[in-house]
């Protein structure tokens, strides 16, 4: 893939999950005020309905499972990102679709949280409440206990996003050393002070082998988790390929292949 010089398509204010500024996507400039297309219509329900380029199908997956969970997650008919307190973001521009997640009017739920949020969501779900646990920088766990009602999941997220992050979750992920075995819930993730983390919410794959993968992401300040546009690719996007090469450019971070992590 080629990197287009667009950069005023990277004009946003974050100051992170954060803006990694060793990425050339990232020289992070304040925009004056947020610019929403007058064409901001979202054609697609979910994310198992949006579209695929010819020739690729989706990997298989049990509808029961974390993959098939997310392709089934609701997507907004409108595709403006909102902050915790209902202000827009400034950059309106690095968003495909906006997940029907909600977000809490606190300023949390930010990238490492949203990526918690998204497995917390499947597992509660599932009703697999034992597995619903995260631990701190520390290694100190915090584990989700009845009562299992909706309420009490969302004081004991609110907790997490207060206690975890993405240097803990990092530490809480298991490496995956080979890229090109990318799956639906795997996180790209560089844990930090601040750090960054992005989702992989579908993966699909040609005759040859090739794979594409989506991603989505939540910032700072606290905002709707939403799936990045591919800057590189106008073509593809919302997919990103499966390359040889070692960065993944999202509008709003540098992530390397050797950063990709499992649950």
């Amino acid at each position: 893939m080629i990197f287009k010089p667009l950069l005023f398509f990277f004009a946003f204010f974050s100051f992170a999950c954060n803006t990694n500024v060793s990425s050339p996507v990232a020289k992070a400039i304040a925009a004056p005020k947020p610019v929403v297309s007058s064409d901001n219509k979202n054609p697609f329900h979910t994310i198992k309905a949006i579209s695929l380029p010819e020739g690729f199908e989706r990997t298989k997956a049990d509808s029961n499972s974390f993959a098939g969970w997310l392709r089934s997650v609701q997507l907004k008919d409108d595709k403006t990102v909102y902050l915790f307190d209902g202000r827009l973001k400034n950059n309106q521009r690095a968003q495909f679709a906006v997940l029907d997640i909600s977000v809490p009017h606190k300023d949390l739920q930010q990238c490492a949280d949203a990526v918690m949020r998204l497995r917390a969501e499947y597992l509660f779900a599932e009703k697999k409440f034992d597995a619903i646990n995260f631990t701190d920088n520390a290694h100190t766990a915090y584990s989700f206990h009845a009562p299992y009602t909706k309420e009490n999941f969302m004081i004991y997220m609110e907790r997490v996003f207060g206690m975890c992050g993405s240097a803990s979750l990092s530490k809480q992920l298991k490496p995956v050393t080979d890229f090109s075995s990318i799956q639906p819930g795997d996180v790209i993730i560089r844990g930090g002070f601040p750090g960054h983390a992005v989702i992989v919410m579908d993966v699909a794959q040609n005759a040859a082998g090739k794979k594409i993968f989506m991603i989505a992401q939540s910032y700072m300040p606290a905002q709707d988790i939403h799936l990045l546009v591919n800057p590189s690719n106008d073509n593809l996007s919302p997919w990103y390929e499966v390359n040889e090469a070692e960065k993944i450019i999202t509008p709003e971070y540098l992530f390397y292949k050797t950063e990709l992590k499992s649950w």
